[in-house]
């Protein structure tokens, strides 16, 4: 473990963390081709796209307020036509207390967004089966590891324009 790792994770501990509430934002869905998308042979091409955003709450007296969002954006395809497109941003309200810099991020971008994943994936398996199409339980998903890599992004683009204005 880096020394970098081990003092967020140092951090963490110390840092308190609470679920204030989880909500649904928003939510969408299509079924451009319907019915005729119904008579053909159902072996879509299913495509996830997802991001998260946090913002900081402000409020009276109470600090320490985030609001997390998870955007996913489920697409599934029968050859070119669109069988389906579902959105749903499923949001939450966390009180996170005595974490700074990396360790806030972190429990920001990859944490919270572990959190509200079952419950967006639920959301869009009920406007899938409301659509009349087979029932679609995502996979999960490892968001350590993809806010990992959005650091190590940063840190390369980061290092990419230093390099570019020393030349």
């Amino acid at each position: 473990m880096s020394e970098e790792q081990a003092a967020v994770n140092e951090q963490q501990q110390k840092g308190q963390f609470g679920v204030q509430r989880i909500y649904l934002k928003d939510s969408s869905f299509e079924a451009p081709n319907v019915p005729d998308i119904f008579r053909e042979q159902w072996k879509p091409q299913i495509n996830l796209d997802l991001n998260t955003r946090s913002q900081k709450l402000k409020t009276e007296g109470d600090e320490g307020l985030y609001e997390v969002v998870l955007a996913l954006t489920v697409t599934a395809k029968l050859g070119e036509k669109t069988a389906f497109l579902a959105e749903v941003q499923q949001a939450g309200i966390f009180k996170i207390d005595g974490l700074e810099g990396q360790a806030l991020h972190q429990t920001l971008g990859a944490f919270c967004p572990n959190l509200l994943f079952p419950y967006a994936r639920q959301a869009v398996d009920n406007m899938v089966i409301g659509g009349s199409f087979p029932a679609l339980m995502l996979a999960p998903v490892n968001f350590d590891a993809i806010y990992a890599q959005s650091v190590q992004q940063q840190a390369k683009q980061r290092a990419e324009q230093a390099s570019e204005a020393t030349h």
